[in-house]
């Protein structure tokens, strides 16, 4: 079966009518670089019937969901391929509710998957911002009265987002974090993380940027109320309009994953690479998940 790419859900479901195929599309990426035992580690068996592998040396059966975030998926692979191609492709955000309701999933059941599609979209800090870097923050949740600027007393959720851009001046990858307060041991994750020693770092003047400028190259200009970070405040005013579009409360504790999944789809459609299928893999790469976990693996 070749990769699915595009981002037509009737062509999806045409090439992935039913939990057969679903699992098949699983096992080939599984296993596209060969069988590898979970148990013992041996790399000798052979593949058995319903997308199962048998191990030669400790007869151990292995299927194709099996530590994978698909492992013991309740409702069927297809429902949660559909799930994962609606997180993956659509320009909007979507909550458990909805998923809900449009797959006959239980609310509580959709929101756990679907946490676990957030999970595998997080960033593999692979490929780092090189080279000119917008860098700022911003808070979630909406205007408060008497509140301005960088509030240290505000409710709302605090984020720093490091935006890379072209040589033409155009969005090339964004990333986000969640930050407790603006200080400057709160803002340096976002450049161990993701970005290079060697990236040109523009921010604006708020001093919690001056202790980072002797391990990276940062030149602080005045914002000009956005003016000078324009296309960095188009990215902020997209992930906000975004969360809108949830109709429930997104808690401190997951808002993490939130940004996580709106910056994997910018990245990978930045990149025009099949977005499905990269978060495919990623579900497959990943580690099983349970409910308890949840809440500490998504924690910040």
């Amino acid at each position: 079966m070749e990769q699915f790419e595009g981002q037509d859900i009737l062509n999806f479901i045409k090439e992935l009518p039913n939990d057969e195929a679903c699992k098949a599309y699983l096992a080939k990426i599984k296993w596209q670089d060969g069988f590898t035992c979970s148990k013992c580690g041996s790399t000798k068996g052979c593949e058995k019937a319903d997308y199962n592998y048998h191990c030669y040396s400790c007869h151990h059966v292995e299927s194709a969901t099996a530590n994978t975030l698909f492992h013991k998926v309740k409702f069927g692979l297809q429902k949660a391929f559909c799930v994962a191609f609606e997180m993956s492709t659509i320009s909007k955000s979507i909550s458990s509710i909805q998923m809900g309701k449009r797959f006959s999933i239980r609310q509580g059941t959709a929101w756990f998957f679907m946490q676990k599609v957030r999970t595998a979209m997080k960033s593999s800090q692979e490929y780092p911002l090189e080279k000119l870097i917008h860098v700022d923050e911003f808070t979630v949740g909406g205007k408060e009265e008497g509140k301005q600027g960088r509030s240290y007393d505000t409710k709302n959720k605090k984020a720093v987002i490091a935006v890379e851009l072209t040589d033409n001046n155009k969005v090339k990858r964004v990333y986000i974090k969640s930050i407790d307060d603006y200080s400057a041991k709160s803002l340096t994750p976002i450049f161990e993380e993701p970005i290079s020693v060697s990236a040109k770092i523009i921010t604006d003047k708020w001093r919690g940027y001056e202790p980072l400028k002797e391990a990276y190259n940062i030149k602080q200009v005045y914002s000009n109320n956005g003016a000078n970070f324009k296309q960095l405040h188009i990215i902020i005013m997209q992930v906000k309009s975004w969360l809108r579009a949830i109709p429930t409360h997104v808690s401190k504790w997951h808002i993490q994953a939130y940004f996580d999944e709106f910056c994997f789809r910018i990245n990978r459609s930045q990149n025009k690479t099949s977005i499905f299928h990269k978060t495919i893999e990623r579900m497959v790469e990943s580690k099983p998940i349970y409910q308890n976990q949840i809440k500490q693996k998504l924690s910040v």
